[in-house]
């Protein structure tokens, strides 16, 4: 799996001029599936998500978690975090998991962060969406994992 996190004041997902996901203090999470993820690969990342001490403290350093400051995640699928540069100019996405196996891996995602206790809002897989947030530093996170080990 392939994902960007962006620590954030404000995150919201619209489709067709509706909000389908909103959050206030949190996380919005990029995830990208590739070919090969697995289970495992979604818990880990989910784990690892979780834990990051990426929040300011009282002395303003980054020592607590989404957990910590009770944020919420908005989780948005985007196959084209898989894209590929290297040859040429248009980004070949061989590397995208298929929908079919990549949708369970989103949700099974979803539902790790959310067993934490986490407030989990998400998009609508496969659709056009309008991501819009407001970054809080920025700060901007790439987590990846193959067979259930971050890299």
């Amino acid at each position: 799996m392939r994902i960007v996190v962006q620590r954030v004041r404000t995150g919201r997902v619209d489709i067709d001029g509706l909000t389908v996901g909103e959050i206030g203090l949190g996380l919005v999470v990029l995830v990208g599936v590739e070919v090969g993820d697995s289970d495992v690969d979604a818990v880990a990342c989910a784990s690892k998500i979780a834990d990051l001490r990426i929040f300011r403290d009282g002395e303003g350093k980054m020592n607590r978690s989404v957990e910590d400051v009770e944020g919420g995640v908005l989780v948005v699928s985007q196959f084209t975090l898989a894209g590929d540069i290297r040859k040429g100019r248009r980004p070949s996405f061989v590397a995208a998991a298929r929908p079919e196996e990549a949708q369970p891996l989103v949700e099974r995602f979803c539902t790790e962060l959310a067993s934490r206790g986490l407030e989990v809002q998400t998009g609508v897989f496969g659709s056009m969406m309008e991501v819009s947030l407001v970054n809080d530093g920025p700060v901007t996170i790439i987590v990846e994992s193959r067979e259930g080990k971050i890299l």
